[in-house]
């Protein structure tokens, strides 16, 4: 009971804690499952079964042939065969069940993680590198899948014919299981020792490869950049220093592997030698077969490489937990802040006619504790109105397009959208809805033009895509495209100017028939005739649009209803006087 009770209290404590909450976060995906992964079980034992037993039937078949019992040859043999073929057969069988689980639950998973790290607050993802979160995504969710099958239920069917050889070896002589056995304690010790550095070496070599592909997916995604400024041969050095890293992680994990394997080998080698040094003896003082000298052999190698796999299985464990741990650690994080369910569904009906408007009250926001980036803050924007936000580069106004998209919460104020009855919900992912949204930079997908169209809006006919084109200036250049609509663009709209893509943009956002449109410096690849007569066009498409801008360019500032400036901390709006100084200064 001592003993018992010493073991729960280690696994209460520190690492192999971590390793049990780990290991129960991957074994709820295999609940449903559940029959499935025992009939595999079932079958692993079943087929250990009928190894054990071809052993003992090539006992009987070697002791018929040197004459010790000449009777039944041909039943052992077709007994010999028929446990082959089965073996087989179940070797098929649990390899379709694998593929069929592994495929299951890894799909599974990687679905969940997913849509974990779509739906977490933006500012909690904003540490993980895109890079390290693919990483995650393939590579972990991979292990651990693979581990379902790959691990408990190995654990499972190497125990059983460990148990089932050190069975037979006991029933024909004790003293040979009692010397097959000699390796048990020193695994057992070594194994402590191998859990420890094990789980090091995977938490390394994960950050280093997640490291390796961050570094590949921010060079590949700015090559154009790394071209234009030269920069091919500093990437190419900075590759090489990442592989080093690499290098020598995976080199110490290999020196880490070879002296373990080494040893385990020269432990197990002893005991194979000792084993069959008391087969040759019993076998010369008369007290055994052939028959029975080859039995003990098999299965005194059994007994060892069996006991060795089980200790084996320990990095597979390390390796899966490790995965997991890096999984959990996505929900650990904050979801998005989604309220006022009711008063949501309430706008979503009101909107369709008058539109909505957004009004922040006394908003303050500041990412860290030293810089405030805006305090006091007031902006409205009513529906049919174009509401500009200017100032310095960053100084706050992409900031500003976060909070009303919901990406961040201010820290203190009233941020709203209102219908025009005075039903009114705060800011939140679940008014995301109302908003169409055009950002900085190329967010042209892959894919067809008419893909990238219905992606904000499914049930659009060319019609509606057409209509939207044009009012982005954009179908005169994808009519001409030679499949138009089914034109293909590359990422982020490689194939086509930045221009183009900009409108392309700028029209999806517009296809969506949102009440609120937010223009994130989305015309500054436009030149200053077609950003205005874009926006002139926003105007008269005679839906109840709220419009809200940011720009550096005050070329389309006297279209506006209202101007404000974000300027060292504060938003302010400014008068007519101030925007006629903008637009001569420019």
């Amino acid at each position: 009971m001592r003993l018992i009770k010493k073991v729960i209290n280690k696994i209460k404590e520190g690492m192999l804690q971590e390793m049990w909450e780990e290991t129960k976060w991957m074994y709820k995906y295999a609940k449903k499952y559940k029959f499935a992964i025992l009939f595999y079980i079932i079958l692993g034992v079943i087929g250990t079964g009928m190894g054990l037993g071809g052993s003992v039937a090539s006992k009987y078949l070697i002791d018929a042939v040197t004459g010790v019992d000449k009777k039944n040859i041909g039943y052992i043999v077709v007994i010999i065969i028929g446990l082959a073929i089965l073996n087989v057969v179940i070797n098929a069988v649990s390899s379709r069940i694998t593929a069929k689980i592994n495929v299951k639950v890894n799909n599974e998973i990687q679905k969940e993680v997913y849509d974990k790290i779509m739906t977490t607050d933006w500012l909690s993802m904003t540490k993980f590198h895109s890079g390290d979160l693919l990483n995650r995504l393939n590579s972990d969710v991979g292990t651990v899948s693979n581990s379902v099958l790959g691990w408990v239920p190995s654990l499972i069917k190497k125990l059983a014919q460990f148990l089932g050889a050190l069975a037979i070896i006991l029933y024909y002589d004790p003293t040979m299981a009692l010397l097959a056995l000699l390796s048990a304690p020193v695994m057992l010790i070594f194994s402590k020792m191998l859990m420890t550095k094990m789980r090091f070496y995977n938490k390394r070599t994960r950050e280093v490869s997640s490291d390796m592909m961050a570094f590949n997916e921010e060079s590949f995604q700015n090559i154009q950049s790394i071209k234009s400024f030269d920069l091919v041969r500093i990437f190419s050095r900075k590759l090489v220093d990442i592989q080093n890293k690499y290098k020598d992680v995976y080199m110490d994990y290999n020196k880490f592997s070879i002296y373990t394997s080494s040893f385990m080998s020269l432990v197990g080698m002893g005991v194979s030698y000792s084993c069959f040094g008391w087969g040759v003896y019993r076998l010369w003082s008369g007290a055994i077969t052939y028959g029975t000298m080859t039995l003990f052999l098999q299965l005194s190698g059994s007994l060892t490489s069996t006991f060795s796999a089980l200790v084996g299985l320990v990095p597979s464990a390390i390796s899966a937990t490790t995965s997991a741990g890096r999984l959990m650690a996505f929900f650990d994080l904050p979801y998005e802040e989604q309220i006022d369910d009711e008063n949501v569904k309430i706008l979503e009906k009101s909107s369709l006619d008058k539109g909505l408007s957004i009004e922040l009250d006394n908003i303050m926001y500041n990412y860290d504790e030293n810089k405030v980036v805006f305090e006091n803050a007031d902006v409205k924007a009513n529906p049919g109105e174009i509401v500009a936000l200017v100032g310095p580069s960053g100084e706050g106004k992409t900031t500003m397009v976060r909070l009303f998209l919901g990406l961040i919460n201010s820290r203190k104020g009233k941020a709203v959208v209102r219908d025009a009855t005075g039903v009114e919900c705060k800011i939140s992912a679940n008014t995301r809805r109302f908003f169409a949204y055009v950002p900085q930079g190329n967010t042209i997908f892959s894919g067809t033009i008419r893909d990238n169209m219905k992606m904000v809006k499914e049930d659009a006919n060319d019609e509606d895509i057409i209509e939207a084109l044009k009012a982005a200036c954009a179908y005169d250049f994808v009519k001409q495209l030679p499949d138009g609509l089914d034109s293909k663009v590359g990422e982020r709209g490689g194939g086509i100017s930045e221009g183009q893509a900009q409108r392309l943009s700028i029209a999806r956002a517009l296809l969506r028939k949102s009440p609120i449109l937010l223009l994130d410096e989305a015309t500054s690849a436009l030149d200053v005739y077609t950003e205005r007569e874009v926006l002139r066009n926003i105007i008269d498409m005679g839906y109840a649009r709220t419009c809200i801008v940011t720009t550096h360019r005050p070329s389309v500032l006297s279209m506006c209803d209202r101007v404000y400036k974000i300027d060292k901390g504060s938003v302010s709006e400014i008068g007519s006087v101030e925007v006629e100084r903008l637009i001569k200064d420019f």
